[in-house]
């Protein structure tokens, strides 16, 4: 897997960077909010060192070639403003699953729109996917915006699959094919 290209992505108004320990309070800043963490999948972080341990751990992970990790950097002030990632690769299907956290202060910025353009770019053109996929809890209608907004379509619901704060979320599940993938069955 091309990690540095990964890492070196750059869209219009923001570009992706290696993760890095140094970041960790920018990263604090959105995974130990209670608003940003309830419907990502992620732990919250409640100290710095839960942060700092998680980023170890997503290092490493990254490091053994299962995961791809970024972090998301406003470009006109070199904020980083949130993760992306791509993972749970199949490499006999040829898909793998993204997501993407960002801190509450971008919400509704257009820059998950961006992300998700960047990574199905290089998912499909640099690591040649047949296809992406991803989950979200119902509640989270950005999210399911910015995929809409790049293609994705959803493909299942499971009824009340997550239990967040006392109530019941369906998981949808979306998914993207290649273009590429769709050309060369239209010529067939």
């Amino acid at each position: 897997m091309s990690t540095s290209l990964f890492h070196g992505l750059k869209g219009k108004d923001i570009c992706f960077k290696a993760l890095n320990i140094n970041d960790v309070q920018e990263i604090h800043n959105f995974a130990s909010d209670e608003n940003v963490s309830r419907f990502i999948g992620w732990q919250l972080m409640k100290t710095l060192s839960e942060t700092h341990n998680h980023i170890e751990e997503m290092l490493k992970r990254e490091s053994a070639g299962t995961h791809l990790y970024a972090s998301i950097v406003l470009k006109s002030t070199n904020e980083v403003i949130g993760t992306s990632m791509i993972f749970n690769f199949d490499h006999e299907a040829n898909h793998a699953e993204i997501g993407y956290v960002f801190h509450k202060r971008y919400w509704g910025k257009g820059y998950g729109t961006e992300v998700v353009a960047l990574m199905d770019e290089f998912a499909f053109d640099s690591l040649n996917l047949h296809k992406l996929h991803t989950q979200v809890v119902n509640a989270n209608i950005g999210s399911i915006r910015v995929l809409e907004k790049n293609g994705f379509k959803l493909e299942g619901r499971l009824k009340d699959y997550y239990f967040i704060d006392g109530s019941y979320y369906d998981k949808m599940l979306f998914g993207k094919i290649s273009l590429t993938y769709h050309k060369s069955i239209n010529r067939l």
